[in-house]
């Protein structure tokens, strides 16, 4: 079976999205499969092998100056195609760009209007390739954003179309008005084209079931997985200074600021534990992390910020030095993919009692879970675990053992493939 999963590039960040996109592109190859990792807008960052294997699609150069340059979209594609070039698009993107939904309204509303947008010559393009130069077998688009070509894809495509849900929330939730509402209005046909959508959780399912308006027939699970042959870290003794260890962007949604608050609250009764954060520094969010390091202040050298690491193996050294995770996202998370990784490297899990997290605690046993938004419950369970070494080490033997089980690529690829195979069949 071949399967074209057409993915959208962080603007050079690492993008959970993208890294489990290009997991799985590699999952379903080791399978047997074809997979065909489509970008769009610019080339994605991963920590492991880019296995995108075709040009840049709404290449973000070109769409910018589709949008805002007169007369750019009736040039000859000969002239444009040249800025999709993925060396191209990375050199401008190291300038620094937008992805902030709260700055691209407009640009949003253009792009979901398919033919009637600036960049719809853009939109003829990835159909003509995904419907007559590459033809796969089933298409998957990676948040429902990238989808405004789906009714002319469906006209021109025998199997099914797709659409992973991940996260769409977050960026639809930041547009202003009066661009948010236009975008739901132009969301209803673009959902209704599409054969399917992909979720890894029960929670976002029947939260985006309500929220896009979605059939429950049309919502399918998918497990959430790792390559765990990359993360070599095994259940251990904890540090002789215990070290809470957070991982992920930083960003408002993913919660450095709520761990260290719960730090703070924690170090008014000891003293003997660090807190090392790791993770990818958004431009636009330097005065969030500026604001992080100020609150960090109590801390002192026992906060540490330990940057964004460039390849997975610097990630997983990074994750071996901690005892326990926490990464408290305010946000109601639908994948949590870092939680994976920690338990594939033995380290047990603290994490908010919402969004995806009960799920996977509650099938790992990897971890606990706090309510959220309660700093003082959060170091509580932070406390409990970096003073219990028995519960701690049990946790973290459970989780890792189940992660391989349940969440590895593998698991992925066979799950993905009979899916697949049963829409493909249905549809003939």
């Amino acid at each position: 079976m071949h399967i074209a999963i057409v993915t959208a590039g962080g603007a050079g960040m690492f993008c959970g999205s993208c890294l489990h996109d290009n997991a799985w592109a590699r999952a379903l190859r080791d399978a047997g499969h074809e997979a065909t990792l489509v970008p769009m807008y610019t080339p994605i960052r991963v920590d492991d092998e880019d296995l995108t294997s075709s040009r840049v699609f709404y290449g973000g150069i070109n769409v910018y100056l589709d949008q805002h340059v007169p007369g750019w979209k009736r040039l000859p594609t000969w002239l444009t195609r040249p800025l999709d070039a993925p060396w191209l698009i990375k050199w401008a993107t190291s300038f620094g760009i937008s992805n902030d939904a709260r700055e691209l309204g407009e640009m949003t509303v253009a792009m979901l209007s398919a033919a009637d947008s600036p960049q719809a010559r853009e939109g003829a393009d990835l159909v003509r390739f995904l419907t007559r130069d590459l033809k796969p077998d089933v298409i998957v688009f990676s948040n429902v954003m990238l989808c405004a070509e789906a009714a002319r894809i469906q006209a021109a495509f025998n199997g099914p179309v797709l659409c992973v849900l991940q996260g769409d929330d977050v960026f639809l939730d930041a547009l202003q008005e009066p661009w948010r509402s236009r975008v739901f209005e132009l969301l209803k046909p673009i959902t209704a084209a599409l054969d399917g959508f992909l979720v890894h959780s029960r929670f976002y399912a029947e939260y985006m079931q309500g929220y896009l308006g979605l059939p429950a027939e049309k919502l399918h699970p998918l497990p959430l997985a790792i390559d765990c042959r990359g993360h070599t870290g095994k259940p251990r003794p904890r540090n002789a200074v215990p070290t809470i260890g957070f991982f992920a962007r930083y960003a408002p949604e993913k919660g450095l600021r709520e761990l260290v608050e719960a730090a703070v609250l924690l170090n008014r009764r000891r003293q003997d534990f660090r807190v090392v954060a790791g993770g990818y520094h958004p431009p636009q969010h330097e005065a969030y992390r500026d604001d992080v390091v100020k609150r960090a202040a109590p801390l002192g050298a026992r906060f540490h910020d330990a940057g964004s690491p460039e390849t997975l193996a610097d990630k997983v050294e990074l994750l071996q030095t901690y005892d326990v995770l926490s990464v408290p996202t305010p946000y109601r998370e639908p994948k949590g993919l870092y939680v994976l990784e920690g338990w594939a490297n033995g380290v047990p899990a603290v994490q908010p009692g919402h969004g995806h997290f009960p799920e996977l605690v509650e099938e790992t046993g990897g971890g606990v879970c706090v309510p959220p938004g309660d700093p003082a419950a959060l170091a509580d369970g932070l406390d409990r675990l970096l003073s219990d070494d028995a519960e701690r080490e049990r946790l973290a033997r459970r989780g890792w053992e189940l992660v391989r089980e349940r969440h590895d690529l593998p698991v992925l690829a066979r799950a993905s493939a009979a899916l697949f195979e049963q829409m493909a069949n249905a549809q003939r």
